[in-house]
């Protein structure tokens, strides 16, 4: 379903308006801002959605996500060297500290000279604000393994090694989407319960439409990912290192890889829906999500464009 354009340009708005409110990043920016067309990211991904005023929760912790990776990580002056002490203060800002009055003032006070920080510690209270405490946690846990999966994949980086393909694997699944997909109950106005959740089939469906989303980026920023670095680690590098293979060859079985997944989380998630109304509304949320972002990934050409390989 095409994103509706009304409700993604008064997303946009409000997300703007929250990054200029809380000084997220200088006017250079802009252009990249506009470009990664966050609204447009989050109607797609949430057609669900129980109101605008969660889309924008969804938009916030978006935002604040890319904030992270590219200011402590990557694009913006983002770094390995360091990275693990800037992380465990970034996760401080959505799992508060709790200690010595004059030192939680300290942590206070430095949450707020930093940009990224200040983004990550306002998102998450926002979405405080629309999501039961179980919700809350389960996304802090799910940022918890996100900063986890930075860290391995800085310290590939810091080493210049280049892992096995399963090992890859084994990074991406937490350096991924997962935090973005927690909220999918939450963004539709219902709460999946921690029991339910928590069952082994269903914790399966979710880190498979995870894995199935987060490898769609892998393919569509190949293309920039080569021009900037051919190094860059990414699915089809490691599968060319490993097989010792061209790029497309290699791309090519990333595909399959991908499609492979996907068609088993398509299958298995059939399967947990029949659980009961509950557990099929939340697959669908993962399905829409999943569906949402690829849609997302393929429009949005300021960032991305596949390699021409067929």
């Amino acid at each position: 379903m095409p994103a509706d354009p009304a409700k993604v340009a008064e997303v946009d708005r409000r997300l703007e308006a929250w990054a200029h409110e809380i000084s997220l990043f200088p006017p250079e920016w802009a252009g990249d801002f506009a470009g990664f067309q966050f609204g447009r990211a989050v109607v797609l991904q949430h057609p669900g959605a129980a109101d605008l005023e969660r889309l924008v929760v969804a938009g916030k912790l978006l935002v604040a996500e890319n904030a992270i990776d590219d200011c402590y990580c990557e694009d913006y002056g983002g770094s390995p060297i360091g990275l693990g002490g800037r992380l465990i203060i970034a996760q401080s800002a959505l799992d508060p500290l709790h200690t010595a009055d004059g030192y939680q003032q300290q942590w206070h006070e430095g949450l707020g000279t930093d940009a990224p920080l200040r983004s990550y510690a306002d998102a998450i209270q926002s979405y405080r604000d629309i999501a039961t405490p179980s919700q809350v946690t389960r996304f802090v846990h799910d940022m918890a393994r996100l900063h986890l999966g930075y860290l391995a994949e800085g310290s590939w980086a810091q080493t210049r090694t280049t892992p096995p393909v399963w090992q890859y694997l084994v990074m991406r699944q937490f350096n991924n989407f997962r935090p973005c997909l927690s909220l999918v109950d939450a963004v539709d106005g219902y709460e999946l319960p921690e029991p339910l959740y928590s069952r082994p089939e269903v914790q399966r469906v979710t880190a498979l439409a995870c894995n199935a989303a987060t490898l769609v980026n892998d393919l569509y920023s190949f293309t920039k990912e080569m021009a900037a670095d051919e190094h860059h680690l990414n699915l089809p590098v490691v599968i060319a290192v490993e097989e010792r293979c061209g790029l497309k060859d290699a791309f090519l079985k990333a595909v399959d890889i991908h499609n492979e997944i996907m068609h088993a989380f398509e299958d298995e998630a059939a399967a947990v829906a029949t659980g009961g109304p509950l557990l099929a509304r939340y697959t669908t949320g993962l399905a829409a999500w999943v569906a949402g972002n690829h849609e997302w990934h393929h429009t949005n050409t300021y960032r991305y464009s596949l390699p021409n390989y067929w």
